[in-house]
């Protein structure tokens, strides 16, 4: 594993939602970091330039206090340039190994592997510290995403490195995932569009607390 052995593997890893206000999406954000996340992924499709590297910024002080690891999607350049800890890439933005070597060997840098485990497989050979597969479930975030199969949490193992399980995911559901072999669910509306994002963030947490008899 590449990232600092602080850092935990397991738990509920939060992405942030789409909003270009950076008032209104600090609002929504900030008050959820203190809920259990153990990753947090800068992720806003809404945002321009401008305004995500604002974000990110804003957003870091909140996390170094927390000892929470922020990462940034689609633009491990941005990671670099803000001093984030990290970056996750879609199979479209770029070369993970040259990531790796820009960002050096500390970094936190995932890999979108779909529902294939031969991605996986190459995102672990060119320096990824992480493997993420998804959708496992229908998503509204990504309605037309790839459909997983459980199984490849199970097929991954031999990879040691943490899986990452998106799409779809709910409380309701998570525990599957846990159990089939998922480190990390990462969530985006299941905790933004939630009544309560901070009451649904508990309620992922709760899918890796170990059962009465372990």
């Amino acid at each position: 594993m590449n990232a600092p052995s602080s850092w935990p593997r397991r738990g509920l890893y939060l992405l942030t939602p789409d909003d270009p206000d950076t008032d209104r999406f600090l609002a929504r954000v900030l008050p959820v970091l203190a809920e259990g996340p153990v990753w947090l992924q800068y992720r806003n499709k809404a945002a321009g330039p401008g305004e995500r590297r604002r974000q990110i910024e804003a957003l870091l002080p909140a996390c170094r206090a927390l000892g929470l690891p922020l990462l940034v999607n689609d633009d491990w350049r941005l990671a670099a340039e803000t001093g984030a800890d990290g970056a996750h890439l879609g199979q479209d933005d770029g070369s993970l190994a040259e990531a790796r070597r820009a960002l050096g060997p500390a970094a936190l840098l995932g890999a979108s592997c779909y529902d294939q485990l031969d991605l996986a497989r190459r995102a672990a050979a060119a320096g990824a510290s992480y493997v993420a597969f998804g959708a496992f479930f229908p998503s509204g975030t990504k309605p037309l995403a790839r459909r997983a199969d459980l199984r490849l949490l199970a097929d991954s193992v031999s990879l040691a490195l943490p899986r990452v399980a998106i799409g779809g995911i709910t409380p309701d559901n998570a525990p599957t995932l846990v159990a089939a072999g998922a480190d990390l669910l990462a969530v985006i509306g299941g905790v933004f569009d939630a009544p309560d994002p901070a009451a649904a963030a508990r309620a992922y947490r709760r899918a890796f607390d170990p059962l009465p008899n372990e």
